[in-house]
């Protein structure tokens, strides 16, 4: 029988409002997207002026980040042709992304999630989805 720790609705809220705030700070209106340790998704917001296309990006970001339990910006720089996993981002019905802002939630040493975000530039993503973890680590 296995025992597995999962983010739970509040762990999810938490993310949301830590990426949520980082954004207000940048400037920018970001689709958030939180799933369990499996990529299913516990909560999703779609900032005021967030991009209609960033909604499914997001979600696809944190689906890989929890699932393969690495960072999607860590896809992007082994996705290079010539490289034995480019491709990969064709995988899952193309579910799989490679596009920086999508980070895997870890507490204790063990995946229990994923955040990613979109509509900005991946950098910016990325210290979003970062200031998510950061928040709700701050309240363990």
């Amino acid at each position: 029988m296995l025992t597995i720790r999962r983010l739970s609705i509040e762990d999810a809220k938490l993310l949301i409002d830590g990426a949520r705030s980082k954004a207000v700070e940048l400037g920018i209106p970001m689709c958030i997207a939180v799933v369990d340790e499996s990529g299913q998704l516990i909560a999703f917001e779609r900032m005021n002026g967030g991009k209609v296309t960033s909604a499914i990006i997001a979600q696809d970001k944190a689906f890989t980040a929890a699932g393969a339990r690495k960072a999607t910006h860590e896809y992007n720089e082994a996705c290079q042709p010539g490289n034995l996993v480019f491709g990969i981002h064709t995988a899952i019905g193309g579910r799989l992304c490679v596009v920086g802002g999508g980070l895997p939630v870890v507490v204790k040493e063990e995946v229990v999630g994923g955040i990613g975000l979109s509509s900005g530039t991946p950098q910016q993503d990325m210290e979003c989805a970062q200031a998510g973890i950061d928040h709700l680590l701050s309240k363990q």
